[in-house]
């Protein structure tokens, strides 16, 4: 019986490249010169430093720029609070989403129950498992999740005959 996932997934080394990058420009552009603005990486989390607010949106924007380029979609990304460091300084920590969450596994396996396509569609940890008896379905239920999940980037693998 033919099969496929859904999932969400991101390009770890891509990120790191992005990361790397981003604090490149950064040490590297005038209006950064004498400022402690950089981005960390550990693990799924980013943590953006600079010294102000206003600066702080510029390199989130250059690290922006950097995963765009780089094809890491920038719909993963989930930006926590600001919080004030030592003096003027602040820090934001962006965490990288990975896993389709409970919530929208529901209403994508909802979403293909309802369409009344010859499909059954289970959800397996952090992906949906989708398995159906030809291919042409299984295809179409693609087509019918990419027009009706905008809000969070999925990805379509283990197509299996």
């Amino acid at each position: 019986m033919p099969s496929f996932d859904i999932v969400s997934e991101v390009n770890e080394v891509e990120i790191r490249n992005a990361v790397e990058q981003a604090n490149k420009e950064v040490a590297n552009r005038f209006d950064f010169k004498g400022s402690d603005a950089r981005i960390e990486q550990a693990d799924k989390v980013l943590t953006v430093f600079a010294d102000d607010e206003f600066k702080l949106d510029q390199v989130k924007e250059i690290l922006t720029g950097k995963l765009t380029k780089r094809n890491v979609d920038v719909r993963c990304l989930d930006e926590g609070k600001i919080d004030k460091v030592s003096g003027n300084k602040v820090k934001q920590t962006v965490t990288i989403k990975v896993g389709i969450e409970t919530e929208l596994a529901k209403k994508i396996v909802k979403l293909i129950k309802d369409s009344k396509l010859k499909v059954q569609a289970s959800i397996q940890g952090e992906a949906v498992r989708v398995s159906g008896a030809k291919r042409d379905v299984l295809q179409e239920t693609i087509a019918l999740v990419r027009k009706s999940i905008d809000e969070f980037p999925l990805q379509y693998q283990n197509f299996r005959d």
